[in-house]
């Protein structure tokens, strides 16, 4: 009997390599002989590499560059011999604090994410994907660009030598993208999200996710403003549209930035992992496939793990249980969109409480949960 273990991570608590860990053993548990496959995923969020490394057996890469406020950080990224693709979490070199006191949005460059690009298309090959998410910057992507070489000029005519930020988006007056990297120019960079926010407006990147990364009200307005700017300015020296690109506001704007600049497309982190994992073959021939992150809600249909994971399972037969940490009542939509079941591993519990025994709510829930869909051998039951 074969059992597919492949949540996505507990933010704040477990990593989707121990959250898979966790699901395993609770699996044993009750099915000592059970065919149990790890398989942790990533949406292109910060953990994903991570889980790309246990699951295809990667090389680590540690790459000093600069931090999104300029400090020098340690970043990763990861090379793959099987797919010949690197990987780059941007999280890594630019990612969000997680004390919300020290969020500066206004100075942050998205600069150390493309230092991190610029040494994996120099050094492990032509194929590049790039996780998005959980950057502190809202910079539409301009301080990576200038890692990669393009030229961005002021007013006057002075090329921007410094880190450019959010509260610097204004003084760009041109763009010269000729002196692009030639190693940039020649790969194929897939950027990797899971949302669909445009570059700019009301759903866009300084109005959705600015207040997270630490901007107030006039923040906002100022970022949303300078990328508009920015926006029209690749319109008339790069021939690009790029606010009516969905998922160009991700990151900040990395995402535009990546295609402006890089040439790269953007896809859906869950669905790119999943096909780079060749989860289809290893869902073949699966009684059980059992997901789970820290909170499902509405939203979670709209490229999250969970759901990615569903759609692939639901095509083979293979029915998915989500088990979570949080679930809104508008989750039952991801009932309605093939889910079989939801799961609250701490049902009862206050969520401080739940995220103190993470993994052992998960392992206790895994084990309740085979036991009952598989509990006559290989005969499903509700």
């Amino acid at each position: 009997m074969k059992i597919i273990c492949a949540p996505d991570s507990f933010k704040g608590t477990l990593d989707a390599v121990e959250a898979a860990e966790a699901i395993a053993s609770g699996v044993r548990q009750v099915m000592p002989y059970a065919n149990v496959d790890c398989c942790p995923v990533g949406d292109g969020g910060d953990g994903t590499l991570r889980a790309l490394l246990v699951a295809l057996d990667g090389e680590a890469i540690s790459c000093r560059v600069g931090g999104a406020l300029g400090e020098p950080v340690d970043a990763k990224l990861g090379r793959f011999e099987t797919g010949g693709f690197a990987y780059i979490e941007s999280a890594t070199a630019i990612g969000l604090d997680p004390d919300p006191l020290k969020r500066n949005v206004m100075n942050a460059s998205s600069r150390g994410a493309g230092e991190l690009l610029l040494t994996a298309c120099k050094r492990y090959g032509k194929r590049i994907l790039v996780g998005l998410g959980g950057s502190a910057t809202n910079d539409g992507g301009c301080g990576m660009a200038q890692a990669l070489g393009v030229g961005f000029f002021d007013r006057s005519g002075r090329r921007i030598d410094t880190p450019i930020t959010g509260a610097s988006l204004h003084l760009i007056d041109r763009i010269d993208i000729d002196t692009l990297s030639s190693r940039v120019a020649e790969a194929d960079v897939i950027a990797l999200c899971d949302v669909t926010n445009p570059l700019t407006g009301p759903n866009g990147a300084a109005h959705v996710y600015g207040p997270q990364k630490g901007a107030n009200p006039a923040d906002v307005a100022q970022l949303d403003a300078g990328l508009y700017r920015l926006a029209m300015i690749m319109r008339s020296d790069l021939g690009i549209d790029i606010d009516s690109i969905p998922g160009a506001g991700a990151a900040g704007g990395l995402g535009a930035g990546l295609v402006a600049f890089a040439g790269a497309s953007l896809r859906s982190g869950i669905d790119s992992v999943l096909t780079t994992l060749d989860f289809d073959r290893r869902l073949t021939g699966a009684a059980l496939c059992l997901t789970g992150e820290g909170r499902i809600d509405g939203q979670s249909m709209s490229g999250k793990a969970c759901m990615g994971i569903t759609a692939r399972a639901s095509r083979l037969g293979v029915p998915t249980i989500a088990l979570v940490g949080q679930a809104t009542p508008d989750a039952s939509n991801c009932l309605d969109a093939g889910l079989s079941e939801i799961v609250v591993i701490g049902e009862g519990l206050h969520p401080d409480e739940s995220r103190k025994h993470t993994a052992r709510l998960l392992s206790a829930a895994a084990a309740r949960t085979a036991e009952k869909y598989l509990g006559n051998g290989d005969t499903m039951r509700r």
